[in-house]
């Protein structure tokens, strides 16, 4: 083969990928989206399936901006489930650096820890 054949060879695996990419995201936001029946769903499959590429741009044309607004949605939705966990999961070990050390502190005082894990702590908390 010379470099002509790898080059078209690489430029069709390219496009084929990348049309395997939009045909996937389109099925994804077809079965994602609640307003839409589905009977409609059916049409829009079975169009995929005889009339791949034609419908593929059909659907980004009259469905792409809708399209956008549920992943916008979609990621905003779990940006903010990520953010509610994530103070969870950093409230639950106490939220400022005094609310640590005065918990370290009273572990000390009872004798769960010792004063060289006090010290790590505070050297923790106060970084």
């Amino acid at each position: 083969m010379d470099f002509w054949s790898y080059f078209w060879l690489l430029v069709w695996t390219f496009l084929f990928v990348a049309y395997l990419m939009v045909l996937f995201r389109i099925l994804g936001d077809l079965f994602r989206d609640r307003d839409l029946g589905g009977f409609a769903k059916v049409v829009w499959v079975l169009a995929l399936v005889v009339f791949p590429l034609l419908t593929s741009l059909v659907y980004l044309m009259v469905r792409g901006r809708g399209m956008a607004e549920r992943t916008m949605e979609r990621d905003l939705r779990q940006a903010d489930a990520r953010d509610v966990y994530v103070r969870s999961v950093a409230g639950s070990s106490g939220s400022t650096p005094v609310e640590q050390l005065t918990k370290a502190k009273s572990l000390l005082d009872s004798g769960a820890i010792s004063t060289e894990d006090f010290a790590q702590i505070k050297v923790r908390a106060l970084a």
